[in-house]
């Protein structure tokens, strides 16, 4: 990766990229300092520390990088960009307009849907500053100033804020390196080790050593599933066309173990932590038993409703991103097969069978890396402090090996010889 980075330092074009990347995602985190006008951010905080933190607001108060509970222009961070993102792809689908567009209109298609995903984002982020705000004004203390005028100034002020990262990020994806809203989550998160490292130094030597060698092999870990791929092999026949020979060669149908990313686990947090969200709302007391055994972070109802939906939301996004019938209808008009199966319905059988048994691995693996730091956790409260979250640790894994690909492929195209060599 370092070597990567070198290399690509090297070439004026590359470098112009990387320092764009770099000042943007610097202009970003400055951007993120800026408080919103009318909000007491000390009150704020302790009521995130004290009641929210295990709630779906705690897991969005990570994503925005700790914005939520210091009361951030910046506080909803990426989320209304990714859900209308997730709300505009599941609706491609479903609505057949939509899929008409995206895949016959060609750019214009794209760019269309592009328009349809902004104007979505605005819309959720208008709904999550006016619930945001509709939290803060139920608990006193938390404005400073209350009436329409401090209420419709924070909630365009969240909105406005939403608008710019969205915006930014699109500016990182077209001028820069990577992808823009992947490496602003990238930034949120890595935001918070310098005060995972203070947390660190009030444990005892033996919890840090442990907790650094558990890191390390989980990255080690997360690194090789996400490389790691079946491959189908595929055969194509040979074809004359005119005085031309086509096929006849051999390739294979990659299929990634890690095929819908860190998404089943954010949908499985989130869900699970609606409960004490909604619970939150109506009381402060987390002593009692419904709160300790059903809706904390912390039981083990939690975490089977954890596991299950995680199972739930690989399988929903392996069905929308690999259709069977459609692969083994392309393989067939193409005159390609897989060795052992007949073309049509035996094809789409067998890629069944291998994406439901890579679907299961894929699962499990999702479920281990979110549950084991809340294992850890309970085992040790001084590891729990910490705030390590397994869909953290995806998402930074990952956002970092996407772009060094991003890199080695900017590379690759200008014929880079060190590169090559």
């Amino acid at each position: 990766m370092i070597q990567t980075l070198k290399n690509a330092w090297g070439i004026p074009e590359l470098r112009k990229k990387m320092l764009f990347t770099i000042l943007a995602l610097l202009l970003f985190r400055i951007a993120s300092v800026i408080p919103v006008p009318f909000v007491d951010a000390n009150a704020l905080a302790n009521y995130f520390e004290a009641t929210l933190s295990t709630t779906i607001l705690g897991l969005f108060n990570a994503m925005s990088g700790q914005g939520l509970s210091q009361a951030k222009v910046l506080a909803l961070g990426i989320q209304p960009y990714i859900n209308a993102s997730i709300i505009i792809q599941l609706l491609t689908v479903a609505i057949p307009a939509l899929e008409r567009m995206a895949k016959d209109e060609g750019e214009e298609g794209k760019k269309k849907i592009e328009k349809i995903t902004r104007y979505t984002t605005v819309a959720l982020a208008l709904l999550l500053g006016w619930g945001y705000y509709s939290i803060l004004s139920s608990q006193s203390g938390m404005l400073t100033r209350t009436g329409w005028m401090p209420a419709v100034v924070i909630i365009l002020s969240y909105t406005a804020g939403a608008s710019a990262i969205m915006w930014l990020g699109e500016q990182i994806t077209e001028f820069g390196i990577g992808n823009g809203i992947s490496l602003i989550l990238f930034a949120n998160i890595i935001s918070g080790i310098p005060g995972m490292i203070g947390r660190m130094a009030a444990m005892v030597w033996w919890q840090i050593l442990l907790v650094v060698v558990a890191m390390a092999l989980l990255v080690v870990f997360i690194v090789f599933i996400n490389d790691a791929e079946r491959r189908i092999p595929i055969q194509y026949a040979k074809r004359v066309v005119g005085r031309k020979i086509y096929g006849g060669q051999n390739t294979n149908l990659p299929i990634k173990v890690s095929m819908s990313g860190v998404m089943p686990v954010i949908f499985a947090s989130s869900i699970t932590s609606l409960p004490a969200t909604i619970y939150a709302f109506f009381s402060t007391d987390q002593t009692n038993w419904w709160y300790v055994h059903v809706m904390s972070s912390h039981s083990a109802f939690y975490a089977v409703c954890y596991f299950l939906l995680i199972f739930f939301f690989s399988w929903f996004y392996a069905t929308i991103q690999y259709d069977p019938v459609e692969i083994s209808n392309n393989l067939k008009k193409n005159g390609g097969f897989i060795p052992g199966f007949r073309p049509g319905k035996p094809t789409a059988d067998f890629i069944q069978r291998v994406i439901n048994k890579i679907l299961v691995f894929g699962a499990v693996y999702l479920a281990i890396v979110a549950l084991l730091p809340i294992i850890a956790g309970d085992l040790m409260p001084a590891v729990g402090n910490l705030a390590i979250g397994g869909t953290s640790v995806i998402i930074v894994v990952g956002v970092a090996l996407e772009t060094v690909k991003a890199l080695e492929a900017q590379m690759l195209m200008r014929h880079y010889k060190g590169f090559l060599d």
